[in-house]
């Protein structure tokens, strides 16, 4: 496996109007002429870093970088209206399009990972394959096992002040109850809300807590943006019907998925991976390659995890648009 590849600049960037409201800022890099491979961030609301186009070989793809509606650079920030996982997907339609882009690979992580399945399910024809890390479908048993109840068996340390911000009586509904706060009036509740949301997350990604990563969270406009709308999106299931994304798989069964999942991800249990392995035709689908990692945790930025997403990408060089 081949470390990320050395930093290399961006070629050109810009923001595309997708809205009256919203315009999305992007980020195109590599060969020009190369492969088109798009990154999809998690979160939602987690937008993009300098780091993440290392995974793609700069002499072999065009790799297009953007951040979703209300993230990073993309105006209006954490903003939640018209923000919506289908709103994102047509954002991808109109960034291939105004990019003049038939088909390209996409790879996404987490939230990601969520998105680019939601995307090729409904634009199967505009996929050449896809790379899934830490695979995440929106049911609500995955959101409560890390929101609610589950995860907190491991991680009762951290799960405590995300917890105690909260009263006693509204912790019936963790997701609900920060909702509320996360899109009320109060600026200062807001702003510590979305600061104990976004340190439950970052404490728990990787299989070893990391206090520098955890160090994200001190940007307020970083975490304000990050909890909002990841609690806009998951208190509403995505906009899509709970096990959708399984259960429409077989509309994806022909391309050529990679799926690295780490084994003790504990933001992303690896149940879910191997449910959309199933659901994809498992080991008799000759076109999907599932990886588990056994000794990482969620994160992408774990070395093991790092080169696993190198290497996919590094496989799929024989794909041509």
């Amino acid at each position: 496996m081949a470390p990320v590849y050395p930093a290399f600049p961006v070629n050109k960037s810009g923001h595309l109007p997708v809205s009256s409201t919203h315009a999305i800022y992007y980020e195109e890099c590599g060969l020009s002429t190369g492969t088109p491979i798009i990154y999809l961030h998690g979160g939602p609301g987690g937008g993009i870093e300098d780091s993440d186009r290392q995974y793609f070989d700069p002499s072999h793809y065009r790799s297009i970088l953007f951040d979703q509606r209300g993230s990073g650079k993309s105006t209006p920030h954490a903003c939640l209206e018209d923000n919506t996982t289908w709103h994102l997907v047509s954002d991808i339609e109109a960034l291939r399009e105004h990019l003049k882009i038939e088909k390209w690979i996409v790879f996404g992580g987490s939230w990601g990972s969520t998105l680019a399945l939601t995307y090729s399910q409904k634009h199967p024809e505009r996929c050449l394959g896809l790379i899934l890390r830490g695979i995440f479908t929106l049911r609500r048993e995955e959101l409560e096992w890390f929101y609610q109840k589950g995860a907190d068996m491991l991680f009762p340390d951290y799960f405590e002040p995300y917890k105690a911000i909260i009263p006693v009586e509204e912790r019936g509904d963790m997701m609900k109850a920060y909702y509320k706060r996360l899109t009320g009036d109060n600026e200062e509740e807001r702003l510590k809300c979305a600061s104990a949301w976004s340190t439950w997350e970052t404490a728990t990604s990787k299989l070893m807590v990391d206090p520098e990563y955890i160090k994200k969270v001190d940007d307020p406009k970083w975490a304000l943006a990050f909890a909002r709308i990841e609690c806009h999106f998951f208190v509403n299931g995505g906009w899509m019907r709970d096990g959708q994304l399984i259960e429409e798989a077989h509309k994806i069964k022909h391309l050529p998925i990679i799926i690295v999942q780490g084994r003790y991800d504990v933001v992303c249990p690896a149940k879910i991976s191997w449910d959309l392995y199933q659901s994809l035709g498992g080991k008799d689908n000759k076109n999907v390659e599932y990886i588990i990692l056994d000794d990482v945790g969620h994160s992408a930025h774990e070395k093991k995890v790092e080169l696993a997403l190198v290497d996919a990408a590094d496989k799929f060089k024989s794909l041509k648009a």
